[in-house]
């Protein structure tokens, strides 16, 4: 089963000052409000995090990659699907800050140091725009609860705790559709009210931290943004 990519719009927010920053751009505008972001889904690279810094409720995390050195500060990236801004930059890593909700909603609280996340640059609005749409804001978490190899496919089984409340914000698969697990947009097969399983590709298990995952660990998940503006639509129309 083959995999398919996702597209990333991110919401900006406002965010505490890096600490001790090393790399600003000269002339900067900070009243400037940047466009809307937007990823295709296809992931560059696996970063390595090299460090953790709390402040406050407040994370920040440095990351080493093979393209540090050619970012921008207030650069948007996606990890593990979650987008994330560049607040500091040096000597082949950055740094992005994660805020409260962001660490409560997703499994980057989890981390430790030399754990590799799934990255990608935003995307050039003259590329092609493969996959589903994905916001980039992680819905919840999952836990993997069974992992087989089948058919040159490696089969990921995905559970997470079912509430009518949940499903009624459009928290749900549906068989053939699409879900974004750690960033990586895929399509859903087998799905029950709190499980779903997905297909892995050979190359896209060598090239994600698809590799990392075993029984127990926990994936982001984005639902599919369509499924969310239908469930509250009918919820409206009610």
């Amino acid at each position: 089963m083959p995999s398919s990519y996702s597209i990333c719009l991110c919401r900006r927010e406002e965010r505490p000052t890096p600490p001790n920053p090393d790399r600003t751009e000269a002339g900067e505008d900070k009243k400037e409000r940047k466009p809307t972001t937007m990823f295709s889904g296809i992931v560059e690279e696996m970063a390595t995090l090299t460090g953790i810094e709390h402040e406050k409720e407040n994370i920040h995390f440095t990351f080493r990659c093979s393209f540090a050195d050619a970012l921008k500060i207030d650069q948007s990236i996606a990890h593990n699907g979650v987008c994330l801004t560049v607040v500091r930059i040096k000597d082949g890593s950055y740094t992005v800050t994660a805020m409260k909700e962001t660490l409560e909603r997703s499994n980057l609280g989890l981390l430790k140091v030399g754990d590799r996340v799934n990255i990608e640059r935003s995307m050039l609005m003259n590329g092609r725009l493969d996959g589903h749409i994905v916001q980039g804001h992680v819905d919840r978490t999952a836990r993997c609860v069974h992992v087989e190899d089948a058919d040159g496919s490696t089969y990921f089984t995905f559970e997470y705790p079912y509430s009518r409340e949940m499903a009624q914000r459009g928290y749900f698969t549906v068989d053939k559709g699409s879900v974004t697990v750690n960033g990586v947009s895929l399509t859903v097969c087998e799905p029950t009210d709190n499980r779903f399983k997905v297909a892995i590709i050979p190359y896209t298990r060598a090239h994600t931290n698809f590799a990392d995952i075993t029984v127990g660990t926990v994936v982001n998940l984005e639902f599919d943004i369509l499924g969310k503006y239908i469930a509250r639509l009918n919820s409206l129309s009610k």
